[in-house]
């Protein structure tokens, strides 16, 4: 885990002050939770390879398993669970959803077929839905707005340390392990700092560095009033088509690397350690970036995410024509490409936090979520397996390689909804100034 003291500023300790609350501990644990709720989440890209050979499953089934369960669960308890962090405790919510959500998880390790697997998968959404928007909305109460992306992508380098994990010491598990060992273990990891985060935590106050008033809003109206801002619609789109592509890129990556570049587990899970590393550097540099260009022109919180998808996605297009066995050259594509596919995450959570009121945030970041997990988590690795499928008595073992080259142009779609909210940016940051 990063080093927080070095990573945040420390002028925000009136916080602590004010109400006992440390805001370096409590994100560097909803960073650690973070990164093992996502290392659950990314292991099975790594183990999909011996359950697909224990249950004999088609690319479709493995898309579904990875990915289907997840965005269901999800876009049913996303937008109610925002809504309950938005009114009550966060952290006791955060607790009770990382916990019941691994132990739902961990039901996998036993399953005996496919229907079974796909239930446990289910558990991660819950772990999401009610974590994560929870815990976006803590770090915005706890970090000023000038500091708020570099605190966001602190946070965000969770996904990117348990993607890491995942895929490195995944593949190492799942070789000696097996799958089911391998999933149970990081289960009752997640459990325990559940429990711990609920036990040395406390909540602290809500708008304490709000940027726009919290004016009542509840149920379907906040949701309403929150879509009707241009900057956050354009976002929440832009956040989707970002995600169709990276889930589609991080379910199958590592099936492709072994199907197509012929590379064991181990070999493929360190190729793909390169490209988590990326991310984490990435993120960092895009969280710093957009804070200090920020203070120039408020453009740049959006500027840096139009900038990174603007190199990732000739990267990622380039990294599919690489020819079989050039692993050289794989390895420099997939580094780069993660590098500046990171870039959109701290900025455009922190400009969503600027334009919404301090009450709905953990909303409208659930929002934000739930697009991007029934379209990206969901739809994407599951509608990506079934083009390959389609594709393979024509294409063979280049079926895969051509499906996921597809999910990735829909970057250009991000790239559009991007460039619409760096226009609006403004003015809506403006309007909700004047709230203050």
């Amino acid at each position: 885990m990063p080093d927080l003291q070095s990573a945040v500023p420390q002028d925000i300790a009136y916080v602590q002050e004010s109400n006992g609350t440390n805001p370096h501990y409590i994100l560097w644990m909803l960073t650690v939770m973070s990164a093992v709720s996502f290392m659950d989440r990314q292991v099975f890209a790594v183990l999909s390879p011996q359950v697909k050979l224990e249950f004999n499953l088609s690319d479709l089934q493995v898309g579904i398993v990875t990915g289907l369960g997840f965005a269901l669960t999800f876009s049913i308890l996303g937008i109610p669970l925002g809504r309950v962090a938005d009114s009550h405790s966060r952290r006791n919510l955060i607790a009770v959803c990382r916990t019941l959500g691994a132990a739902i998880t961990m039901l996998g390790a036993g399953a005996a077929g496919f229907w079974q697997l796909a239930f446990t998968r289910t558990g991660g959404a819950l772990s999401e839905a009610g974590g994560a928007p929870a815990s976006m909305s803590l770090i915005t109460d706890l970090y000023a707005p000038r500091h708020r992306s570099r605190a966001i992508s602190v946070f965000g380098l969770g996904a990117n340390v348990g993607a890491l994990l995942a895929l490195v010491g995944g593949g190492w598990l799942a070789q000696k392990f097996g799958w089911r060992v391998t999933l149970a273990g990081i289960c009752c990891a997640s459990m325990a700092l559940a429990l711990l985060f609920r036990i040395s935590v406390r909540e602290p106050g809500r708008g304490m560095v709000a940027m726009a008033p919290a004016r009542e809003a509840v149920g379907q109206d906040a949701v309403r009033q929150i879509w009707r801002i241009p900057v956050a619609r354009a976002l929440i789109v832009a956040a989707a088509f970002v995600l169709i592509s990276a889930y589609a890129f991080g379910a199958w990556n590592f099936t492709y690397l072994v199907r197509y570049h012929h590379l064991s587990l181990s070999q493929a899970g360190l190729v793909s350690g390169v490209a988590a590393i990326g991310s984490v550097l990435g993120g960092l540099t895009a969280g710093a970036l957009a804070d200090h260009l920020a203070r120039r022109d408020a453009r740049w919180q959006i500027g840096v995410p139009l900038a990174g998808i603007s190199c990732a996605l000739p990267l990622g297009l380039l990294y599919f024509l690489v020819p079989s066995g050039g692993i050289a050259w794989v390895t420099a594509l997939v580094a780069a490409f993660a590098f500046f596919v990171s870039w959109w995450v701290a900025p455009t959570y922190a400009a969503l936090s600027f334009v919404v009121a301090s009450n709905r945030r953990a909303t409208a970041n659930a929002m934000l979520l739930l697009a991007g997990s029934v379209l990206g988590s969901g739809v994407s690795p599951a509608l990506t397996g079934w083009v390959s499928d389609l594709l393979a008595p024509m294409a063979g073992a280049d079926s895969l390689r051509y499906a996921m080259a597809m999910a990735m142009s829909l970057l250009s779609a991000a790239l559009l909804a991007f460039y619409f909210a760096l226009k609006a940016y403004p003015a809506a940051k403006a309007s909700a100034e004047r709230y203050k």
